[in-house]
């Protein structure tokens, strides 16, 4: 082969792996956000679909007239470790009717191709008065309208809504605002990425059985429907053998074949691997443990990560995908741009050199870390700050699998271990 055609195999594998990684950090890439990114998952989009259907058995749906790319991705298990927030200056995740607002919204947006912010809230508040355990929507409270705000925002965030006149922030202080939307009704179907339709997940109404439970509602209204424990049956795959509508779904109908159940623990082992900062071995089920023994199971697992572009760290303990670049990564640690981060960094030292500590332990170091500085940290320097910083620092070290509580005390995992604080740039930053 000739130098050239070495060149360009090379580059086509750069490109490949570098999408990848671009999907993997925005699931929905955007021409209008960044054209650069689209153009190369448009131009990549066979091998693309290819990878990520082989290897995680997730969807990628790529619309070049329209503009956008959506990597439809489901989780094992569902989890809150990535929530949506608001796109106001607070950034807070979303809260219980947040969710339920983005629902009916949604759902009501595919009705029409233009409506106006007022139109808009009529029909949720329409909706929201006949789905059973939904709330009323009342937007002549101000806590209400802030909540719808910070639902169409995020719409218009992904590209779902496009205000044509005015500005969604106006409906905040005046609900008699006038802002006008062009809704993309098929960006809007492409939200949400759920392996079981909603129409056809059977509803467990909390406090009563089935048979007293209201029929199911259609689409995202249905899924906004407060009094239903489907979210785990609608957005994510149980990781152990497929249950029934999933196999259904995804690999057939009837008992899952032993092929189909390797599949099933190839696709959820690497999604976690792509999803979860590390992955130890104690956490995987029998069938993900058996898959990432086997001679098969290594095999791929290097193969996905050195297409992707990742640096497989395997160890006793667990697998860790390190992303060179930062390209895949979502949130960062160590970082300087929070306090709680900060602050759990100190934590983790804490637990690496004294070994597990008691919860009111990690307190008592957070309350003496905002004494030193009382300049430092402004929202947590009141009564109850210490305990308040030490559970977000917490909670931060086990999202990024550093940490685990059990019952009142906090181990280090081994994890952990990469990570050596540098006090002298801690006592200069804070």
């Amino acid at each position: 082969m000739s130098t050239l055609a070495n060149q360009l195999v090379r580059a086509e594998k750069e490109e490949l792996a570098r999408a990848i990684r671009t999907l993997l950090g925005r699931p929905l890439v955007s021409a209008h956000d960044d054209p650069a990114a689209f153009d190369l998952v448009r131009k990549r989009r066979g091998p693309l679909i290819q990878w990520f259907d082989y290897f995680c058995g997730w969807r990628l749906v790529v619309e070049p007239r329209q503009g956008y790319a959506r990597l439809v991705k489901v989780r094992s298990e569902p989890g809150a470790t990535r929530p949506a927030r608001r796109r106001r200056t607070t950034r807070a995740p979303f809260d219980r009717r947040r969710y339920t607002l983005l629902c009916l919204c949604a759902a009501e947006l595919l009705t029409s191709p233009v409506t106006t912010i007022g139109m808009l809230a009529g029909r949720v508040a329409q909706a929201a008065a006949v789905e059973p355990g939904v709330p009323a929507f009342e937007p002549v409270r101000g806590e209400e309208r802030a909540a719808f705000v910070d639902a169409v925002k995020l719409l218009e965030h992904y590209g779902a809504l496009a205000a044509m006149d005015g500005v969604t922030d106006a409906y905040l202080d005046d609900e008699d605002a006038k802002v006008l939307y062009r809704v993309d009704t098929t960006r809007v179907i492409r939200l949400l990425a759920a392996p079981v339709p909603p129409s056809r997940v059977a509803d467990t109404w909390r406090g009563g059985t089935e048979e007293e439970a209201p029929e199911v509602g259609s689409g995202l209204r249905g899924v906004a429907g407060g009094g239903w424990e489907r979210g785990g049956a609608v957005v994510g795959e149980r990781g152990g053998p497929p249950d029934a509508l999933v196999v259904e779904a995804r690999y057939g109908a009837g008992e899952p074949s032993e092929t189909q159940r390797a599949l099933h623990a190839r696709h959820t082992l690497i999604r976690r691997l792509l999803d979860d900062p590390v992955v130890y071995r104690d956490e995987l089920t029998p069938a993900q443990a058996a898959y990432a023994a086997s001679l098969t199971g290594r095999r791929l697992l290097r193969r996905a990560a050195e297409e992707a572009g990742f640096v497989l760290e395997e160890r006793a303990e667990g697998f860790l995908l390190v992303d060179p670049d930062g390209i895949a990564t979502d949130s960062r640690f160590p970082d300087d741009g929070g306090h709680a981060k900060v602050a759990a960094l100190l934590m983790l030292d804490l637990l690496v050199t004294s070994g597990p500590v008691s919860a009111a332990r990690l307190d008592e170091e957070a309350a003496e870390l905002l004494r030193r500085f009382p300049q430092w940290a402004k929202a947590y320097q009141s009564d109850g700050g210490g305990p308040r910083l030490a559970a977000d620092a917490l909670e931060v070290l086990i999202r990024f699998g550093l940490a685990r509580r059990t019952g009142d005390r906090v181990a280090a995992l081994p994890a952990a271990a990469r990570y050596r604080v540098d006090r002298a740039a801690v006592q200069e930053e804070c």
